[in-house]
């Protein structure tokens, strides 16, 4: 049976090192906006739900070759507002990783101070999904920057509300994480959460969705197959948010990882669980 349709990505939570340069940054480049801090955390996001929460440790070990974060994605509601964060990202002398067109979206690469990944990206319509024998075909073409940029110029009448930082409905679109051994990811989301298995890159990468999306969740061994956890406390990852619409659903998660022996926890209203590699999520009702 597949998690309830309607699931989606929430907050993602990052230990970084300090915090006044993150909250900087995430502000200046990105266009978030501060929605609390407190101690060593801070919330931000666009107006509405937090989008990312941060927290500083400035003792905190950095670490290359583990499972963990691999990027988490920023999902902007069209292309202008894509274009829009270009051009902020332009202006502020951002440096970029890299710009495809994966056929159901485009997209912007680039990392945080910390080295945390982040997509920014927007959606095309289902309808224009590329498929091959009735089967998802995400590509990895480049972007026309060139084509992007010009819906600046071309829709000016329309960018009033995006010249603030990033519209409202900006939400967090999918997580892509480093795991240990690819099977065993796979058995764990699919056959135990019952995500739905959306396509497969090579023998090293897999994405699955719920709901029918391209992806919710991004699975690679890119940083080594077999690739250990990092240390508690490490510069990444610290847990991300699968929102859930009802108490009946999490309530199911609950009864899939009992019936997997699956360890779990309440935290925060919600449930929080391990992968096979190390990286937590933590179930919350919507």
């Amino acid at each position: 049976m597949p998690i309830d349709p309607a699931t989606a990505i929430g907050s993602v939570h990052l230990t970084i090192a300090d915090l006044d340069r993150s909250i900087r940054f995430y502000e200046i480049h990105l266009g978030f906006a501060l929605h609390d801090r407190t101690g060593s955390t801070a919330r931000v996001g666009v107006g509405g739900s937090d989008l990312l929460v941060l927290t500083a440790s400035a003792a905190a070990p950095r670490v290359h070759g583990t499972t963990g974060l691999y990027h988490f994605a920023v999902l902007v509601p069209s292309r202008l507002a894509l274009a829009h964060a270009l051009r902020r990202l332009v202006d502020t002398e951002t440096v970029m990783q890299g710009f495809a067109d994966h056929g159901v979206s485009e997209s912007l690469y680039l990392a945080d101070p910390d080295g945390n990944g982040i997509e920014i990206y927007r959606d095309r319509s289902r309808h224009e999904w590329p498929m091959v024998d009735g089967r998802l075909h995400m590509t990895t073409d480049p972007l026309d920057v060139e084509a992007l940029l010009s819906e600046l110029a071309e829709r000016a009448g329309e960018r009033a509300g995006l010249s603030n930082g990033l519209p409202a409905d900006t939400r967090m679109g999918h997580v892509h994480l480093h795991v240990s051994r690819l099977d065993v990811a796979e058995h764990f989301y699919v056959a135990v959460l019952g995500f739905d298995v959306m396509q497969r890159y090579g023998q090293a990468a897999l994405f699955v969705s719920a709901g029918g999306y391209h992806h919710h969740i991004g699975l690679n061994t890119w940083a080594g197959v077999g690739a250990p956890p990092p240390p508690p406390g490490a510069i990444g990852l610290r847990h991300f948010v699968v929102r859930l619409p009802s108490a009946m659903a999490l309530e199911e998660v609950a009864r899939r990882l009992r019936a997997a022996h699956v360890a779990a926890k309440p935290a925060e209203g919600g449930l929080l669980t391990r992968d096979p590699s190390g990286n937590a999520l933590l179930f919350m009702v919507a």
